[in-house]
């Protein structure tokens, strides 16, 4: 039986598992009962542990050297190590976990040591992000927010030519599952000439891909467009939380500042470039008439498989839906092929003035929203700013989110002849301002 043969795995969850089958391995760093953090990764309900399978001897040649950059909590250096060393580490996780692996037997023996559940482990960043940049590559949603402030003309005329993006917060991007404080900040009342200070009253979620930079690039050295896609480690979620009234008082002429660094989410899963490799699709056409990228954005290549079929949802749950046990409420429906740009082509701008990017580095898609009705990716233009509130099974309406409401965030790639993966949950619970 050849590696690429082995499609089922002796882990018995993994096999027909919505997010984590044989075919995903995402990587991240958890830890059980208040130990110190350590790599793994997602197989079924359970979590490999890569540091004590490495004591294990397990691991040899470059899949051992690539476990032993996992340590220590944090996945900078496995990320820059690049491509080569995923793959090793890869193909040896199957042979491990697949369906007729040898070394099964000696791996069950040890039980939770090497496979704990995920339920009884707590998720933590996966890396160390030295800078975080929020890209705005979802047209859709472009155009959608664009029209509200910007009817007749709701694309600025450098959207089509160049990535837009604006550097954020690392420091406040958080894990899956950690609470959401209302912001307080400066706002400026409708009819109103001086601001106030208080609590956000229109808190809205951002639907957008997460993107972890691999290896890096020497500063004044920038990465090629033909090269950028293999500087990519992996993917995630991620909610860029917005204070919508906060950023309209403040976003001019430089952007967002306090409405968007109070915190953004991320699910604490590393999927990688190989698992998603049956899900690459060729970048949408542009529409006649829409400018070609100018040479240092181009490459044939890029554009046949540079993008993802990756479906988003976005849920919420609210106090009344829960006090009345009725389901979540699906907000959103979207999916990745509604970005503009290519993640390549967002790595290549963003060093092409010689801006040095670093392994863990962590890139924000920008709102991924469809064209139609449910698959807007954000509170601000589902209910148009507010005019048209959003009603719910339990009676209760929305216009933004308040303190009580929870959002989740999921993916997932089907396809045909092959295995669905996902990549588990992005979550947050608004709490009340303090």
């Amino acid at each position: 039986m050849t590696q690429t043969s082995i499609t089922r795995s002796w882990v018995a969850s993994a096999n027909g598992h919505g997010d984590f089958p044989l075919q995903n391995l995402p990587l991240g760093v958890f830890s059980v009962q208040g130990s110190a953090p350590r790599s793994g990764v997602a197989i079924g309900e359970h979590i490999f542990d890569l540091e004590a399978a490495l004591e294990a001897g397990l691991f040899e040649g470059a899949a051992k050297a690539a476990v032993q950059a996992t340590r220590g909590g944090q996945l900078n250096a496995f990320f820059e190590l690049g491509r080569d060393a995923r793959i090793a580490l890869r193909e040896r996780l199957i042979e491990l976990l697949g369906e007729g692996s040898t070394l099964h037997g000696k791996i069950e023996a040890q039980g939770a040591k090497l496979l704990p559940l995920a339920a009884h482990c707590e998720m933590h960043l996966p890396a160390r992000i030295g800078d975080y940049t929020d890209f705005y590559v979802g047209i859709e949603h472009a155009q959608n927010v664009g029209k509200l402030f910007r009817p007749d003309n709701p694309l600025l005329p450098n959207y089509k030519h160049v990535p837009i993006g604006y550097h954020g917060r690392a420091s406040t991007v958080r894990p899956s599952g950690t609470d959401v404080r209302r912001p307080k900040g400066q706002t400026l009342p409708a009819g109103q000439t001086e601001p106030t200070f208080g609590p956000c009253a229109r808190l809205d979620y951002e639907l957008e891909l997460g993107i972890w930079i691999g290896q890096g690039n020497a500063m004044g050295e920038p990465i090629g467009i033909a090269e950028a896609g293999d500087h990519i480690a992996g993917f995630c979620l991620l909610n860029d939380w917005s204070a919508r009234d906060i950023q309209a008082w403040e976003y001019q002429p430089l952007g967002p500042f306090l409405s968007k660094s109070f915190i953004t989410s991320v699910s604490p899963w590393v999927v990688t470039a190989e698992a998603l490799e049956p899900f690459r699709r060729a970048q949408a056409a542009r529409p006649e008439g829409d400018p070609q990228p100018l040479p240092y954005l181009f490459d044939s290549r890029d554009q046949a498989a540079g993008a993802f079929d990756i479906e988003l949802e976005v849920l919420l749950i609210t106090e009344g839906l829960r006090e009345q046990n009725l389901p979540a409420h699906r907000l959103t429906l979207s999916n990745t092929q509604y970005m503009y740009w290519t993640v390549a082509q967002m790595v290549a701008h963003h060093s092409v003035n010689g801006c040095q990017l670093q392994a863990g580095d962590l890139f924000g898609s920008g709102t991924l929203s469809g064209p139609e009705s449910g698959q807007f990716g954000s509170l601000l233009e589902i209910t148009e700013g507010g005019k048209k509130p959003i009603e719910l099974a339990s009676g209760e309406v929305r216009k933004f989110l308040e303190d009580g409401d929870e959002i989740i965030l999921r993916a997932r790639c089907r396809r045909d002849g092959f295995a669905s993966i996902g990549f588990g949950e992005c979550r947050g619970k608004v709490l009340s301002a303090r």
